[in-house]
């Protein structure tokens, strides 16, 4: 059973950076695409970011391309999310989700998610 915990949320100003961090618990971790998804107040979840197994292709929501950074250690099971350039529409709960071995941006494909953290960016 796979398991995704997300830690580094918080309060900051517009600007300021934040790197997000995704614990991934359950069997071969470095077969899978890890993946962030964000929802805003009164909104619905969107992608954010992909990375594929090895960590050698992303992909990101043209929102957030070039501000946002995906990463991903495969010998700690770990992915991340590394945000600069924060601005008030960024405030959203963020979820990190895995589930595909491909490559994909489509919230249904992804089966697998994490509880989520709050990133809330003041103006």
């Amino acid at each position: 059973q796979i398991q995704l915990v997300e830690s580094g949320g918080g309060l900051v100003q517009t600007g300021d950076s934040l790197r997000l961090s995704c614990a991934f618990s359950g069997p071969a971790f470095s077969n899978y695409v890890m993946a962030w998804f964000r929802q805003g107040p009164g909104k619905e979840r969107e992608f954010v970011a992909a990375i594929n197994w090895s960590g050698e292709i992303t992909h990101y929501a043209d929102s957030v391309k070039g501000r946002f950074t995906i990463s991903r250690d495969n010998l700690k099971d770990m992915a991340h999310l590394q945000m600069s350039s924060l601005k008030p529409e960024d405030t959203a709960v963020y979820f990190c989700a895995t589930g595909p071995r491909r490559l994909i941006a489509t919230l249904e494909a992804y089966n697998y998610w994490g509880q989520g953290t709050q990133v809330t960016v003041s103006s």
